[in-house]
This record gives structure tokens, C-alpha cells and sequence, in this order.
């Protein structure tokens, strides 16, 4: 029996195709398109997807769909009660089999998708999905050199804070790389990731992630014995 999202309202952009079938992985984190995330797979389902997933036929069926949870845990005996509807593809990228049935494996974000059904039936999650649209959206490229400049000022004011040079690396330029690129790299909670897979265009998630970053600086200036990580788990405010 299949299990239909009941969020009705559109998320995350306009739809290039669907595709039925997907497997589905809940997850306490958020993956972006073009971002590599290891995984250690322990749990028998996500062991039953990995080994199908193995015995697939060319590599291009080797993907699956993560999305964060919402309200639950990913393990124990309350586990998983909700999901959010805006995931992104994984594609297998290492797979490193372990003695005891276990897996260490790495994926990259491939496509963003939109859940609209999930069948719960099976070994583990099989989801309906939509694969998202990636506009640029209005002023990308200007979008991107102000978020580049507002991301150098926060590295170099966490870094002061740390003692030693953080965030390091070579950004990519391209406007939705680079956001996801930054979404992935800054010091942010859950639920601020995740709000920037769901934003549908490059430059509305590169002004988004600015402003999450200038407010990040705020906090660390505000209370600088915190890491910014736990400067937005106080009551502390900028307004």
C-alpha cells in the first residue's frame, strides 16, 4: 500500500520528470547536489538497500533518495515518524563491505527530488518522486559575489574565533554549486539546511545563505566564548 505525502502545498521548484521506484534513506543531515557525505551502514533495511543496489546493472542505477527527518530518530524503537518532502538523489561512489554485513560507503548529491508517495512495505523505503528544476534565478552571478564576499568575512572572523583556520578550500563559481557548496560548508542547523535545498533558485539561496551568515556573525561578535554551532542553540537574539 502506498503512503501519500501529505503536504499537498509545491516545494522546492518547478519538476523536469518523476520517476517511481527510488529507494529512500531518512537521515539526520541534509545532502546537496554535488556534495560528497560518507555513510556507515549498520541497520539490516539500509544493509538490504546497499545490496541491491550492488547487484543493479550498470552504474547509473546505483543511486537512492535521501531526505531529512523530521520527527524521529534514524535509529532505535521509536525510529522515524515523518520526513521532509525535498531530498536529494545520492549516487554511490565507494562502497566498502565490511566482515560483519556492514557498510562503509561514500555518495555525492546528485539531483534535488520532491517526494510525493512512499511505499513503506518493503525492506526499506521505496519512494514516487519528482526531480527538481535548478534556475539560476535573477542576478545569479551577482548573488554569488556577494555571498563569496560575506563567506571570506565570516571564515576569516570564525577562524580569529578558533585559533587556527577553518572552512578552508576552493569554493566553486558557479552560482548553484556555490550555493550548495556554502549550504554544505557553514555552521548551521538542520532545519537552516534544509530550508536552502528547499529554495528553488541559485540566487535566492546565495542571498538566503548571506543573510544566515551575517547573522552567524552577529551572534559570534554578540557571545564569542560559543562556537557559532551553539551561539544558534541559545536564546540569543539579533533583533
Amino acid at each position: 500500500m502506498t503512503h501519500k505525502v501529505s503536504r499537498a502545498e509545491q516545494v522546492g521548484g518547478s519538476v523536469t520528470s518523476v520517476a517511481q521506484g527510488l529507494p529512500i534513506f531518512p537521515l539526520g543531515a541534509v545532502l546537496f547536489p554535488g556534495v560528497s557525505m560518507p555513510l556507515h551502514i549498520f541497520e539490516d533495511r539500509y544493509r538490504s538497500l546497499i545490496s541491491t543496489l550492488l547487484e543493479a546493472d550498470g552504474e547509473g542505477e546505483r543511486a537512492f533518495g535521501i531526505v531529512a527527518i523530521r520527527e524521529g530518530y534514524e535509529v532505535g524503537t521509536r525510529g522515524v515518524q515523518s520526513v521532509q518532502r525535498v531530498g536529494c538523489e545520492a549516487r554511490l561512489v565507494s562502497v566498502d563491505p565490511l566482515e560483519d554485513g556492514r557498510y562503509d560507503i561514500e555518495v555525492i548529491g546528485g539531483r534535488r527530488l520532491r517526494v510525493d508517495a512512499l511505499d513503506p512495505s518493503g525492506d526499506y523505503l521505496v519512494g514516487e518522486v519528482a526531480w527538481l528544476d535548478e534556475p539560476a534565478g535573477d542576478d545569479a552571478e551577482k548573488a554569488a559575489r556577494r555571498a563569496q564576499a560575506t563567506f571570506a568575512k565570516y571564515r576569516a572572523e570564525l577562524s580569529e574565533l578558533r585559533g587556527d583556520d577553518v572552512l578552508t578550500g576552493t569554493l566553486p563559481v558557479e552560482p548553484s554549486a556555490l550555493s550548495y557548496s556554502l549550504a554544505a560548508t557553514c555552521l548551521l542547523t538542520l532545519q537552516e539546511r534544509q530550508n536552502l535545498l528547499e529554495v528553488e533558485d541559485a540566487a535566492s539561496r546565495l542571498r538566503l545563505i548571506g543573510g544566515l551568515l551575517r547573522q552567524e556573525m552577529q551572534a559570534m561578535r554578540a557571545v564569542p566564548s560559543l562556537p557559532a554551532t551553539e551561539v544558534s542553540r541559545t536564546s540569543w537574539s539579533p533583533n
